[in-house]
């Protein structure tokens, strides 16, 4: 079963995809929590959207290896691919959950589900349950079958481009600021002061809307043309600039 090169790479997309459904809907969406949301000494707001950056940069990455695999897989004789690739993908998500749900959760501590709620074991469970353990055993089924469909060398690359169509709409939604947010969020490196970042905005020609209290972040208003240039002035993230932020683009006033 898994000597098949679908199934070893569509468990790594699937495990990507199950990264981008949790930081979409939980910390831009619901905005539950950060990925560092309980971590000591890094309560600072300028961290917290750091990080949540390098979770979604690094879940580009293992995407672009599994399709990468995948693509790969498509070029080679093996034609029995379709409800094993669809069982890799479940099995994939369903990983990324429980792997989430353990490490994260119970054994590091960095975050939980929901951090406002009175009981957040009951969270903890309710996703471990519905997007880890679920998706794994339909994703085991699937991988058990031995009926094959959609062999087709034709129908397997129009399948693995709508993943990769996929994908990139997932990293495109986590890249996009929310519709109701007009403003630009930039996230400065440590030890940059607020002359230096007031010099950036005024190179920028960019009005301040808000900061927090050390001005390591900043929310403005200016041309979205001129977003890249606050990166030649010490900026670390730049909301809509095109770049990776996750969850970053969707930090709110």
């Amino acid at each position: 079963m898994m000597k098949s090169p679908w199934t070893r790479w569509g468990i790594v997309l699937g495990f990507a995809l199950g990264g981008f459904f949790d930081g979409i809907l939980l910390h831009q969406i619901l905005q539950w929590h950060h990925l560092l949301s309980l971590v000591p000494g890094i309560d600072d707001l300028r961290l917290q959207v750091l990080w949540d950056g390098y979770f979604h940069a690094l879940m580009y990455v293992i995407a672009a290896l599994g399709l990468w695999g995948l693509w790969r897989a498509h070029r080679s004789a093996e034609e029995d691919w379709g409800s094993r690739l669809l069982g890799a993908l479940a099995v994939g998500f369903g990983t990324w959950h429980v792997v989430d749900s353990i490490l994260s959760h119970w054994v590091l501590g960095i975050h939980r589900i929901r951090l406002d709620s009175p009981d957040p074991l009951l969270w903890d469970l309710i996703w471990f349950g519905a997007f880890g353990l679920v998706p794994l055993a339909a994703g085991w089924l699937l991988l058990r079958r031995e009926r094959p469909w959609m062999e087709r060398s034709g129908a397997s690359t129009i399948f693995v481009l709508l993943l990769g169509a996929l994908t990139a709409g997932a990293g495109a939604w986590a890249l996009r600021p929310p519709g109701d947010q007009p403003y630009t969020t930039v996230v400065f490196r440590p030890g940059y002061g607020p002359g230096q970042v007031f010099s950036a905005l005024a190179a920028a020609d960019a009005r301040l809307v808000w900061s927090d209290p050390a001005m390591g972040v900043v929310v403005v208003s200016v041309a979205p043309e001129r977003r890249w240039s606050f990166y030649g002035r010490g900026a670390l993230l730049v909301s809509g600039s095109g770049l990776p932020a996750g969850c970053f683009d969707w930090s709110r006033v």
